[in-house]
């Protein structure tokens, strides 16, 4: 077998297209517990079947009153009401608030019948006994939360498709829910190509590396909505590449490491071709040139470069997008930053560049060392974009510094 350079590369914004339309989101549904439901995406729109607050209730420590018997009463022109009974939190009211009637009621609890509104207690005095002194006056439902005020029985609290976070399990926990239905998490297989390729915790053979790729590409999958599935290490050969796609447990995203450009040993291809399709490779695209893109069956399959910083690269740029479209999850808001470039940054003419930087001193500094160098990510905050028109970047340039 001989070296196959590539003939051709497609634009980014074309892989980017290619990918968008391969995916179809995930249509799995199950039950989680509400406690387990952060980052999840609801499966069907939730409504409600009772009141929040299920009953009217005091929205400050005080005294619930008739509106009308204050409706004079000042500092000057005080106004006295007798207290018939306290009512604190998890109590309810024995007795109706009648006219020159009032109850004390503290934050949260019931209203009693016959109040409509309250007044705090910074607004009132103690007296002789149980007569209370109003120095203000009152108006009907003031610091009053109504029943049904924040959810009302029968309205839609959240629609299928919204993710979740505190806020919205707060107002499904409102509704006394202990579960939901949300879609599944899409299952991505990561198998790293290569025999270089060593676990970490093992000992090094003569021209082995520890493995880095696969702890990265879980890491992005993780993050992204989905459950990373790391199979075992596939040597250089075809038999053995395509006996580890076969072992892979079951997945709707295969991610290989390695394997993907144009040397002798490079077998992704081969083994793709033959067990599905390919629907590209190679991108004009710095780092991460070599990446494919392809179908085994109902699966995607993305061959990714074995170098760790391509990988990580195009993992942010490709494969992420892809797995949160998949997952049902909206693209994540990631402002960027505007900086003046600290060093001038050479490019290579006619490949769309991520150039990975470090902000130190109100400068966006260089870190990219080489596709090899995991320290190019892993000492970078984030990344400009050069584009392929675009062979050098002047230091002093102002530039959008885009975070992981």
């Amino acid at each position: 077998m001989t070296m196959r350079p590539f003939q051709s590369t497609i634009s980014l914004d074309d892989a980017r297209g290619i990918i968008r339309n391969a995916v179809r989101p995930i249509d799995r549904v199950e039950r989680v517990a509400l406690a387990e439901s952060r980052g999840r995406v609801l499966a069907a729109t939730v409504h409600a079947t009772a009141d929040v607050p299920p009953f009217s209730r005091a929205a400050m420590d005080g005294y619930a009153v008739i509106a009308a018997d204050l409706a004079h009463a000042s500092r000057t022109t005080p106004a006295s009401l007798t207290r018939i009974e306290r009512v604190y939190t998890g109590q309810v009211p024995t007795r109706a608030v009648t006219p020159g009637m009032c109850a004390e009621v503290a934050t949260g609890a019931p209203m009693p019948s016959g109040a409509d509104a309250v007044v705090m207690v910074e607004e009132t005095a103690d007296g002789a006994g149980d007569a209370i002194t109003f120095v203000a006056a009152a108006r009907a439902g003031q610091n009053i939360g109504r029943q049904g005020q924040d959810i009302r029985a029968g309205q839609t609290v959240l629609a299928a498709g919204t993710e979740l976070n505190a806020s919205r399990i707060g107002a499904l926990a409102a509704l006394g829910l202990t579960g939901v239905e949300v879609y599944a998490r899409p299952r991505v297989a990561i198998l790293s190509t290569g025999n270089e390729i060593a676990a970490p915790g093992t000992t090094l053979g003569p021209g082995q590396l520890y493995d880095i790729n696969s702890f990265t590409l879980s890491a992005v999958a993780a993050e992204h909505g989905c459950v990373p599935l790391v199979v075992r290490n596939a040597a250089d050969t075809i038999d053995d590449l395509g006996r580890a796609i076969d072992e892979c447990p079951p997945h709707d995203v295969l991610v290989l490491s390695g394997g993907s450009s144009v040397g002798t040993r490079d077998l992704v291809l081969d083994v793709l071709r033959a067990k599905g399709e390919v629907l590209f490779h190679g991108i004009a695209v710095k780092p991460g040139k070599p990446t494919a893109f392809g179908r085994i069956g109902a699966s995607l399959v993305f061959g990714m470069p074995g170098y760790p910083t391509s990988c990580l690269s195009n993992a942010y740029i490709l494969l992420a997008p892809a797995l949160r479209q998949l997952a049902r999850l909206a693209d994540p808001v990631r402002p960027a930053l505007r900086l003046p470039l600290g060093e001038r940054v050479v490019s290579v003419s006619g490949r769309h560049q991520f150039y990975t930087v470090r902000i130190a001193d109100g400068l966006a500094m260089p870190a990219f060392k080489a596709s090899g160098d995991i320290t190019s990510m892993s000492q970078a905050d984030g990344y400009i974009e050069i584009d392929a028109a675009t062979e050098a970047v002047e230091a002093g340039t102002f530039v959008d510094v885009k975070f992981f």
